[in-house]
């Protein structure tokens, strides 16, 4: 246990015997926050990007939210997104794209998972320059269980501090333009919106200044 949130809830970090979990949790908060379960064919792929190289690629600040049915939530950052993503196409992506077949490009024709697989096999790793300044990056999902009881907010408080311990000057997300509640939840941690090329129907971006004061609890 890193922080006990009470009620039967504490962070930890995350292991390979939680990649199944959470995948589950990337799939029921994977619709703009929202459960995708009724959208997806393969419930496990979207965590092949969104939640389980986080766990394999950057162990030390991969982190799960346990209750008393289970994991429920995921806590995940990288220090640096420049290097991740170049281990992200050297090595996850590779292997993904072995067992993972490309729907092509005709996107009316994609159906279910077909968008995570066009993913998989057509990975943006661009950064975009207004960014420069956010070299960390963070991802955050809680299931309704732990949602309302602070967790969240503690959760952040705990991962900016871990970032400027080990040196990072600035995080960002990336947020999905309909889920409206992480947007007024980040808001009122101090995150701003980021213009960008790359912002789009699903994808914006919120960021916040790291300095010495976020190294205290």
């Amino acid at each position: 246990m890193i922080v006990d949130f009470g009620g039967g809830f504490f962070l930890r970090h995350a292991t390979a015997d939680d990649h199944s979990a959470l995948c589950e949790v990337c799939l029921k908060t994977g619709d703009a926050g929202n459960d995708a379960t009724w959208r997806e064919d393969d419930p496990a792929l979207m965590g092949q990007i969104y939640a389980v190289p986080y766990q394999v690629l950057e162990p030390d600040l991969a982190f799960a939210v346990d209750g008393a049915e289970g994991v429920a939530g995921y806590l995940f950052s990288v220090l640096d997104t420049k290097s991740f993503n170049a281990r992200l196409a050297s090595t996850w992506y590779p292997a993904l794209q072995q067992d993972v077949a490309d729907p092509g490009p005709d996107q009316p024709t994609w159906r279910n998972s077909d968008w995570v697989r066009h993913a998989i096999h057509h990975p943006n790793f661009d950064i975009p320059e207004a960014l420069n300044a956010f070299p960390s990056h963070g991802h955050i999902d809680l299931l309704p269980q732990a949602r309302g009881r602070g967790i969240g907010r503690r959760c952040m408080s705990f991962l900016e501090q871990q970032l400027a311990l080990a040196g990072s000057t600035g995080l960002f997300l990336d947020v999905h333009p309909r889920n409206t509640d992480a947007q007024l939840f980040y808001a009122a941690l101090g995150y701003e919106r980021v213009l960008t090329p790359a912002n789009s129907a699903t994808s914006m971006f919120m960021a916040k200044v790291l300095r010495p004061e976020h190294r205290c609890c």
